[in-house]
């Protein structure tokens, strides 16, 4: 079976508030899968209900080739935006703590653990107490008894929340190992650049159903559609007044190296052999490629839309 985690048409209703609407995903295996969302769009209530926290009230959840149990919160890491160790604790005792009750022996649990504690450089606060570690360290922490018993997935609800740049870059490079050796995970996040850099497949739910899924690099490129970068050097002013019969909208930025740099969706019907005629009779082109979309103005558009349509 390709798909480690399968949710199909799952409801769930808080009172009046419905928190899922019939939402469905399917989660390869040992890929890294973002679901994303504004806040209060249903991402936490579906991250419960897949560490069987919370049941739905409709729908279904397949993991590793049949329904959803108790029993399989054991093979899934679990590391939610809100967390929390017990501060008076030694960090190594709680961390072994939490090892042993993954199913970790208390020499298997201190062996891995000083092994991660080392490269996440942190091995000299091995006998401090938590309440003196910073919140990145404390963040390090948790990171690691999540992954700890390596389990068949993992689910990481906003990880780079706290961290400064070189240590989101240490956890980002963690997951991408974790992914290498056949892990799965689910990643939660609002860091659209992040989603960009580390997600295969994508999940997008607004007010409680799924707008948007598929792949990451298809996404773009499906919103890329008619859109174009020419860089240049040359009578930017003139070269605009001379394209806008062909083009729909446009923004201009000077460049660091002193260039110009036109981004453009091309007008209906227009192609771009025509295009790129008439900007080398006026101007000197350095370079003229596909304007990629990001995530994050594919988020806001998407989202964006649904609203209105809601």
């Amino acid at each position: 079976m390709n798909n480690i985690l399968e949710v199909e048409n799952v409801g769930k209703t808080f009172g009046s508030h419905r928190a899922l609407d019939n939402v469905s995903l399917q989660i390869p295996r040992g890929q890294v899968y973002g679901l994303l969302g504004p806040n209060g769009a249903g991402k936490t209530t579906l991250i419960r209900i897949i560490n069987h926290i919370t049941a739905p009230d409709t729908g279904s959840v397949t993991f590793d080739g049949h329904r959803l149990t108790q029993d399989d919160v054991a093979h899934i890491g679990y590391l939610p935006e809100e967390r929390g160790l017990y501060k008076k604790m030694k960090v190594g005792e709680q961390a072994i703590f939490f090892a042993r009750l993954k199913g970790l022996s208390r020499t298997e649990a201190v062996g891995e653990l000083k092994k991660w504690f080392e490269r996440f450089g942190i091995s000299e606060w091995w006998n401090r107490k938590v309440e003196e570690l910073s919140k990145g360290m404390a963040q390090k922490v948790q990171f690691i008894v999540t992954v700890l018993h390596r389990p068949k997935l993992l689910i990481f609800d906003e990880p780079f929340s706290g961290f400064d740049p070189i240590n989101a870059n240490l956890l980002r490079d963690e997951i991408l190992r974790l992914k290498s050796e056949g892990a799965t995970v689910i990643f939660s996040t609002h860091n659209m650049a992040s989603v960009e850099e580390i997600c295969d497949n994508i999940t997008l739910i607004n007010k409680g159903r799924n707008v948007l899924t598929g792949n990451v690099e298809q996404i773009r490129r499906d919103f890329t559609r008619g859109k174009y970068s020419l860089t240049f050097n040359g009578d930017a002013s003139r070269l605009v007044k001379e394209l806008e019969p062909m083009i729909s909208s446009y923004t201009l930025d000077l460049q660091p190296s002193g260039a110009m740099k036109l981004d453009l969706g091309l007008a209906p019907e227009i192609e771009t052999r025509p295009l790129i005629a008439k900007a080398n009779e006026l101007v000197d082109i350095l370079s003229f490629n596909p304007a990629m979309a990001s995530m994050n103005d594919i988020f806001i558009s998407v989202v964006g839309s649904s609203n209105q349509e809601s």
